[in-house]
């Protein structure tokens, strides 16, 4: 019969699993609810200070109700034939039947020739609250227009791209988490063969994102956070390749203490004192560099600061309550059908080792070790090089912005019909700068405008909400639409919107600004650039100091993160090159560069501190260079496993058609396993072997004799 002793140390497993299978099903659907609570528009993306912002509100008072414009346009379904009288009739007949229609705001605009003669266009204002109503009413619109005969008509602007965007977003609860999940199941099955841990590890990170996401959700409900479907995407793949990861140092730590102990109990204490440091410094290097985007102008980047923060904790949560109540409970039937067993520090052979790996993994490891033993500065010597030589490419990297006709990964209808548009239009047709003026300065400012290299026409806003006619005047202020002569979202236009700025703030008394959408996307990218400069610093200082305090040196936190900020440079420059070689990409979204940095210096700062948590271990009992050796083997498969799938489940962002999250799919999975595969294996334990005990300095290690 079992003593109360015994009984009561079985009690706390129970209870801690009863407590998170309950959080599991009482919270887990909110991982399918987010996108209740998630919004797609484009404000979302716009910086708060910048000038195109202030626009957008000052906007809203030339407006009964603000509106969702759709632009269609017509070609004849002959190619290269010209549209005649009776079709433009037709085709202003079909706009005038849409008004009074469900969603449609206002009269919409009769048909308008192209100089060419080649096409047709007009604009529907819509509701913005359309919601999921919004697809309908887009197809009413679109059923109106194929109505002329003789042509073909296609649906472009900013409802047709907020449609295509939302769209791209659909199933994205459903489809990017059963990717993420089956890909580390997978994974994990294949390089650790047992055939309970991996559901186990799933279901702890599972149940982790269920908890994640019922907070955000919460908080997203009273307007605490704010989700959009990037957000949300990443939070999902964020908790799974986070809490694996913590949850693969776990297992791997209480396998080998329970070889060496014997009772379930007793491995565990150990596993937990000694994995508890490296697992939250790791996850502190992650959420503070995540909370660090707070710091950012843009809406978007700030909104991940704290979802992703309150991810990491939910996934170092489960790590370290769900995940030892299970293995205690289970004991070595978790490992099955593999035995735990004793490492053999210095055996060469294969077989499979306490952390898990596949047959032959600690062979590989002792070859590696007495590779960086055996010659530590050649070995840093050639990796260093080749990383720089990586690098080197990353200024090519251009980050600003990507066209419209890339943003979407598959073939868009909005982008094809703003193709279309361009080829008979004004390049920035339906994407007019917007200015806003004193009314008393009006003829100044409209001539200031027209006179702009780059501007096809300016023309005042009338009372219809189009421009000509009467110019609409409230509280003192007009509204200028400026076409511009190239494609809205082209280089060109960002130059032509930077100069049109200049000649109307130039108009004494004009208080002039100049927003629209090249103006926002101009301006995103130069709060872009400013954010990185101000969080880069911040957040490798904030790691530094997380750092310094885990490994009790200074020598050492540099190193570290010097290591991995050339790693970010390397990976940048192998992306450079992938994107405008393999992807054919012209430009890269203007936050990419900064997810990026975040991303792969918080998560590459996780691999070195899991490897050198313990090389500090073993160098306290062993000396330094048997401490790089030891550590080094006994991590190295765990952490290569981890390495593996945290690339994989960021790689599973690629399944969401969208160029912003295809690359930073790319970066942050080749950039991990980068660091995990050459940085972590290789550079690091070189470079500490070649300096010796003074690498730990000002430590108690660094006063070892080498």
């Amino acid at each position: 019969m079992p003593t109360p002793a015994r009984s009561v140390r079985w009690l706390v497993p129970v209870v801690l699993l009863i407590a998170w299978l309950g959080i599991g099903g009482g919270l887990g659907p909110y991982a399918g609810k987010l996108g209740e609570v998630a919004t797609n528009d484009q404000a979302a993306f716009l910086p708060r200070n910048a000038e195109s912002t202030q626009v957008i509100e000052a906007q809203k008072a030339f407006q009964q109700n603000e509106t969702l414009p759709v632009i269609l346009v017509w070609t004849s379904a002959e190619k290269d034939a010209p549209v005649d009288d009776g079709q433009r009739e037709a085709v202003t007949g079909a706009l005038a039947s849409l008004a009074g229609k469900d969603g449609v705001v206002g009269t919409p605009s009769p048909a308008l020739p192209s100089e060419d003669g080649l096409a047709l266009q007009g604009i529907v204002q819509l509701s913005p609250d359309l919601g999921d109503e919004l697809p309908t009413v887009l197809e009413e619109v679109e059923t109106a227009g194929a109505s002329v005969s003789g042509t073909t008509v296609r649906l472009a602007g900013p409802a047709a791209s907020q449609a295509d965007l939302s769209d791209a977003f659909a199933g994205i609860d459903g489809l990017l988490l059963g990717v993420a999940l089956i890909t580390v199941l997978v994974i994990l099955l294949l390089v650790y063969r047992s055939v309970l841990l991996p559901f186990v590890i799933i279901l702890g990170a599972v149940f982790a994102l269920g908890l994640a996401c019922a907070i955000v959700y919460v908080l997203a409900d009273h307007d605490i956070v704010r989700v959009d479907g990037q957000v949300q995407g990443i939070l999902s793949i964020l908790v799974i390749g986070a809490a694996t990861d913590y949850a693969l140092l776990l297992t791997a730590r209480f396998r080998e203490e329970l070889a060496v102990h014997g009772d379930r109990f007793a491995a565990m204490r150990v596993a937990l004192r000694e994995s508890f440091g490296p697992i939250t410094a790791s996850a502190a290097t992650v959420a503070a560099g995540l909370l660090a985007l707070l710091l950012s102008d843009l809406t978007n980047n700030r909104a991940l600061g704290p979802v992703g923060a309150i991810g990491i904790v939910c996934s170092v949560l489960s790590a370290l309550t769900f995940l030892p109540a299970v293995l205690v409970l289970l004991g070595r039937k978790a490992y099955w059908p593999a035995k735990p067993r004793p490492v053999d520090d210095h055996s060469a052979s294969g077989g499979q080792d306490s952390g898990g790996q596949m047959s032959g993994g600690q062979g590989i490891w002792h070859k590696v070790a007495a590779l960086v033993d055996r010659a530590p500065r050649k070995v840093w010597a050639i990796t260093l090089a080749a990383l720089i030589t990586c690098a080197a490419f990353a200024p090519t990297l251009t980050s600003k912005g990507v066209p419209l006709d890339e943003i979407f990964v598959n073939d868009a209808p909005s982008v094809a019909a703003q193709e279309t548009l361009s080829e008979h239009f004004p390049g920035g047709s339906g994407n007019p700068a917007v200015i806003i003026a004193a009314a008393d300065r009006l003829p100044e400012v409209t001539e200031a405008a027209t006179r702009t290299d780059g501007v096809a026409s300016a023309v005042p806003v009338s009372a219809s909400g189009r421009p000509g006619g009467e110019p609409l005047v409230v509280d003192g202020k007009v509204r200028i639409d400026a076409t511009l002569e190239d494609a809205a979202d082209s280089d060109k236009a960002k130059e032509a919107v930077a100069a049109l700025r200049t000649a109307v703030h130039a108009v004494p008394g004009s208080d002039a600004l100049v927003g629209g959408y090249t103006a926002q996307q101009y301006d995103t990218q130069r709060t872009a650039e400013d954010d990185r400069t101000l969080i880069v610093p911040v957040v490798l200082a904030i790691i530094l100091v997380i750092l310094v305090f885990l490994l009790r040196s200074l020598l050492m936190p540099v190193l570290l993160v010097a290591t991995v900020a050339l790693n970010f440079f390397a990976t940048l420059g192998i992306s450079s090159l992938v994107f405008t070689h393999v992807f054919g990409f012209s430009g890269t979204d203007s936050s990419v560069p900064l997810y990026g940095f975040v991303f792969l210096v918080a998560l590459g700062v996780d691999y070195n501190i899991f490897l050198m948590s313990r090389v500090r271990e073993e160098s306290l009992r062993h000396g330094t260079r048997e401490g790089i050796l030891r550590g080094l083997t006994t991590t190295g498969g765990v952490i290569t496993s981890a390495g593996v799938v945290l690339a994989a489940t960021f790689a599973a962002l690629g399944v969401i058609p969208l160029a912003f999250l295809v690359q930073i799919a790319f970066i942050v999975a080749f950039g991990v396993l980068l660091d995990t595969l050459v940085v972590r294996s290789l550079l690091v334990p070189a470079l500490v072997r070649d300096i010796g005990p003074k690498a730990w300095w000002p430590g108690a290690l660094s006063r070892e004799r080498s």
